[in-house]
């Protein structure tokens, strides 16, 4: 599925911009033998090779960043694009092996194991033809990336709208493509399975449902006319992408839409389990290495799960007796069930997370000595997406291109949204956890693959998820409540662990996946079945979370046993996020070289 985490990240919501393809520059204080500073130039120059190529290979992205000489083209999503992108790669993989890793000093070896490990990724991912042909998952398809395609570019002047009309005429190209490889995966049997897709089709023609004016193609259009603009021509602009989204967009949808109801629903997968998939256990045991950048199995992670579903479940219990109910099961329905507990409106909802989000603000300098520059707000998910995905999810933004952080919320079926969800929520997709990261990795002074390709699942997921607990030492969950929040958070991951690999891994079915997470967790049925939907449709990708949150802890653990007294945990936190999303192993490495700098203080 072609590194779906990075087009979310790249595509909707593009991060930092830059004028032209950066270089890696050495500090003045740097003082390099001859053999590392010839290593590390060429290091220097297969990174910006490489940036300037993947720029020109994600041409809207490249706009985002600043690079406009792409500016009348969008990503082409055809195989033959895909496999000289492969190649590509492959070039660039012998470059980086050729250069000496025992010549580059920390720093650029860091550089150059993560551009490394990611390319192999790639490579390795190409392998597979369930990643070369599902373009899919239940959280996230083409035609939703196309359609948030404005909400990572800039819209100040003529030529901003004017790229942005030619790109909304190119989709027909890039939709053609990715049916024509769709209906391959048809014919191969590479399909999602029938019990995830219930609500798919919705997910297609809600995007363009309604009058052009209202879809979200047309949002830059009701922003401010730019100066450099007429009135007249202004109108003209507005009426021309009304007649693209009318008489070229909407019949792209519809083409979709038929596709998936004539021909791919039909021959949906009846079973879940990517085993079942030609080549689907190989094809697993990649995605499982990928998303955890560990080398455990299958078994390991699902034993791992098995004892934190068990310890979590025993502090649930414990929280319910403090509610003074008999048991855990009780608890839990007075939660799901007290209307008290749940927004009437979704105004009244995006209120409640934006106090939220405030509050945690007011207290981030208490935990961290480096706060990012860059603003987040918060929106409302988009309502042709809603129905059918997660409770809330974080778009990463960028100053430069006047663009701040999002933390968009679910306010569809408010039933199931309670208020005592929102600190552990929060804390996760906003503050502290991924604008705290994401912003400042876009800030840190690292070469440009880093700060915006780096999506490590284990590591972006993982901090997310360690600063709901790092909520508990904030103070965030002041009632058994929220306490019983956070831990149905805690327990959604340790669950994701189980249910994750024993339906990829061991046969499960949706239903006892779904059963297994309404046992052990109190999500409400909603987010529980549009979470094992994901699960299913997009293996390994759920195992980040807590493998990574356990590490981290571990890590934190191991600082505080090592530096006593001289502990501090903003420092603590300030080198977690000091590199940027890297590999777990990579992670080990920077703490304890951490921990020795700050033994020798």
């Amino acid at each position: 599925m072609r590194k779906i985490l990075s087009l979310l990240i790249a595509v909707a919501t593009p991060a930092l911009a830059q004028a032209q393809t950066p270089s890696v520059r050495l500090s003045p204080s740097v003082r390099l033998s001859p053999d590392q500073l010839a290593a590390h130039d060429r290091l220097n120059g297969i990174i910006n090779d490489h940036w300037a190529w993947y720029l020109s290979t994600h041409p809207v992205e490249a706009t985002a960043r600043g690079v406009r000489d792409h500016d009348d083209r969008i990503y082409d999503m055809s195989l033959a694009a895909r496999d000289a992108q492969v190649e590509a790669e492959r070039g660039f993989a012998a470059r980086l092996e050729r250069v000496p890793a025992q010549a580059l000093d920390a720093a650029d070896r860091v550089n150059r194991d993560v551009l490394l490990w990611m390319l192999r990724d790639d490579i390795d991912s190409d392998a597979h033809p369930a990643e070369r042909l599902m373009l899919f998952t239940t959280y996230y398809g083409w035609h939703q990336g196309f359609s948030a395609m404005a909400d990572g570019l800039p819209f100040y002047n003529r030529a901003d709208y004017d790229s942005y009309l030619k790109r909304l005429a190119l989709y027909p190209k890039q939709n053609g493509d990715a049916l024509a490889i769709t209906r391959q995966a048809i014919k191969g049997g590479y399909v999602q399975p029938c019990s995830v897709l219930q609500q798919y089709a919705g997910t297609i023609s809600g995007i363009v449902a309604g009058k052009p004016e209202e879809t979200r193609f047309y949002e830059p259009f009701k922003r401010q006319k730019p100066r450099d603009i007429s009135d007249a021509d202004w109108s003209a602009m507005q009426m021309r992408a009304i007649a693209l989204i009318r008489d070229v967009l909407a019949p792209e949808y519809r083409r979709w839409h038929a596709l998936f109801v004539q021909d791919y629903l039909p021959r949906c997968r009846k079973s879940d389990s990517a085993a079942a998939l030609p080549g689907g256990a190989a094809w697993y045991a990649s995605r499982v290495r990928a998303h955890s950048t560990t080398d455990l199995t299958p078994d390991q992670i699902h034993a791992i799960g098995l004892e934190e579903v068990a310890r979590i479940g025993k502090r649930m219990d414990a929280i319910a007796a403090q509610a003074g109910y008999p048991d855990r099961a009780a608890y839990i329905r007075h939660l799901r069930t007290d209307p008290s507990h749940y927004a009437r409106t979704p105004e009244e909802l995006l209120r409640a997370a934006a106090r939220q989000a405030k509050a945690i603000d007011g207290l981030l300098p208490r935990y961290f000595g480096t706060l990012p520059r860059l603003p987040y707000g918060l929106k409302a998910i988009p309502a042709a997406e809603a129905e059918g995905t997660t409770t809330a999810y974080y778009g990463p933004g960028s100053p430069e291109a006047g663009i701040a952080g999002t933390y968009w919320v679910n306010t569809s079926k408010l039933d199931q949204r309670p208020y005592w969800e929102l600190p552990a929520l929060t804390a996760h997709e906003a503050v502290p956890g991924h604008h705290n990261q994401i912003a400042l990795q876009q800030e840190l002074p690292l070469p440009p693959f880093r700060k915006y390709l780096a999506a490590f699942t284990a590591y972006v997921e993982g901090w997310a998820l360690y600063t709901e607990y790092l909520g508990e030492e904030m103070g965030l969950y002041d009632t058994p409540e929220k306490m019983m929040g956070r831990l149905s958070y805690e327990m959604w991951r340790a669950c994701r662990l189980v249910v994750d690999t024993g339906i990829h891994a061991k046969g499960w079915d949706k239903g006892r996946a779904v059963a297994f997470m309404q046992a052990n967790s109190a999500l409400s049925d909603a987010n529980i079945d549009a979470e094992v939907n994901r699960y299913i449709s997009w293996p390994g990708q759920a195992l980040g979370y807590k493998l990574g949150e356990i590490r981290i802890r571990a890590l934190r653990a191991k600082a505080e046993a090592a530096l006593g007294p001289a502990f501090d945990l903003r420092r603590f936190h300030d080198a977690v996020l000091a590199q940027g999303a890297v590999p777990l192993t990579v992670l080990d490495s920077q703490i304890g070289q951490w921990i020795a700098a700050e033994k020798a203080r």
